[in-house]
């Protein structure tokens, strides 16, 4: 009834549900691409390390994030997502030159932009939303398009390799680029009113230093954002033992599928219930019990129990989203307009940094020792973190309780 009412709410908002709509439809087209493009770099070299760098050239622009954001920040945002989906629906129809290893160079020139057009993207969504989407609204919006993404994970993998296994890599690109199109029809569409951003007449560093400084200098912010980083942290280092996990249940390397889509599931879930757990909760104490349920479920993992594995993914699919949508719908609702982007960049970069950290590090890691030992510190790590931002919840409930009087006693 509650999930509901909640998809009801927002779909009856017009610019929600044709936001809604374009995180549908660009989200397939990348889940497809990344799949696909993988496969191709390996298909063209046959190479096992080059297709891992396919997905780093694609990250590697997160790491300039807050100076990214900048331009979101500079010009109005409607009109920036319409040129970037535009601008990189074409450049995509250049990897119909990929032929053979030769041309390895343009394929990764192009993820490279395709990461740095993501990072400004993202920043100017972010934005855009606010102007968008009514406040009472982005609680339960952030969780729909959690659900959104999340739910082509289910489909869009399999379409792309179909498509790659029969017309090639090119054709999979021809989609994601389709997507693209699509999208920014879709935000031409948004009924939206922006005001010309007015410039500071500071520099580019100084702009970017403003996003930085007031995302550290919110408390609430603060508190979230840094969880959030911890949490992926260790999110991902458990994630590195997923092949030994089933290696120890005794199934074939194809079945880590099965627990994708088991956490994949998870996740449509706990999209669907967000908005409402987030008003019931607060930010810090849903973010807070999420990573606990991620805690829990990280744990179990060791245990040697088809039925625990399968709930444990669950678990983590379902706990890992709270954080997530936690974190931005609070940037969202506490950043000023002309500082949304780069604060957003910023957040971005301090979440999703440290999951490229742990996927480095849990892959030494777990060579050197039994998932046995690791997935239990990994989930200690994590009770730790939920705990702390729990404490600090807590904190800001008796201060906010606190009367004048009491905070300053005669």
């Amino acid at each position: 009834m509650t999930t509901s009412w909640t998809v009801r709410r927002v779909l009856r908002d017009r610019n929600a549900g044709l936001y809604l709509a374009s995180v549908v439809v660009s989200a397939f087209g990348t889940t497809s691409l990344s799949l696909a493009v993988g496969v191709w770099v390996k298909d063209l070299t046959g190479s096992d390390s080059l297709p891992a760098l396919c997905m780093l050239a694609a990250w590697a622009p997160t790491l300039a994030g807050p100076a990214l954001g900048t331009i979101a920040d500079r010009v109005r945002r409607r009109p920036l997502l319409v040129a970037l989906n535009l601008g990189l629906a074409a450049v995509l129809t250049t990897l119909f030159a990929v032929r053979s290893p030769d041309g390895l160079w343009l394929l990764f020139t192009v993820l490279l932009l395709y990461g740095t057009v993501g990072a400004v993207a993202e920043a100017a969504e972010s934005a855009l939303v606010t102007a968008a989407v009514p406040g009472r609204l982005l609680g339960d919006f952030n969780g729909l398009r959690m659900t959104a993404a999340e739910g082509t994970k289910l489909v869009a993998p399999l379409t792309g390799a179909a498509l790659y296994a029969a017309f090639g890599g090119p054709a999979v690109a021809c989609l994601d680029a389709v997507t693209f199109v699509l999208a920014a029809g879709l935000c031409v569409l948004l009924r939206v009113r922006e005001e010309r951003p007015v410039r500071s007449g500071a520099g580019w560093s100084r702009e970017t230093a403003e996003g930085v400084r007031h995302l550290w200098g919110d408390p609430e912010m603060r508190a979230l954002v840094p969880a959030g980083g911890t949490t992926m942290l260790l999110a991902a280092l458990s994630s590195t033992t997923t092949y030994a996990v089933v290696d120890r249940l005794g199934h074939s390397p194809a079945w880590t599928g099965v627990l994708s889509a088991v956490q994949g599931a998870g996740s449509v879930a706990a999209g669907l219930v967000s908005g409402a757990a987030l008003r019931r909760l607060g930010g810090r104490r849903f973010a807070a019990a999420g990573t606990a349920l991620t805690a829990f479920s990280v744990a179990a993992r060791a245990v040697p129990c088809d039925a625990v594995a399968l709930a444990s993914a669950a678990g983590i699919g379902l706990g890992l989203p709270c954080v997530l949508v936690a974190v931005f719908t609070a940037v969202q609702r506490r950043t000023p307009g002309p500082l949304l982007g780069r604060a957003t960049a910023c957040a971005n970069t301090l979440v999703f940094t440290p999951n490229a950290v742990g996927l480095g590090a849990g892959a030494g890691l777990v060579e050197l020792a039994s998932p046995v030992l690791l997935l239990p510190l990994y989930g200690i790590g994590l009770l730790v973190t939920a705990a702390v931002l729990a404490q600090r919840a807590d904190s800001a409930s008796r201060t906010a309780a606190r009367s004048p009087s009491d905070a300053n006693p005669a």
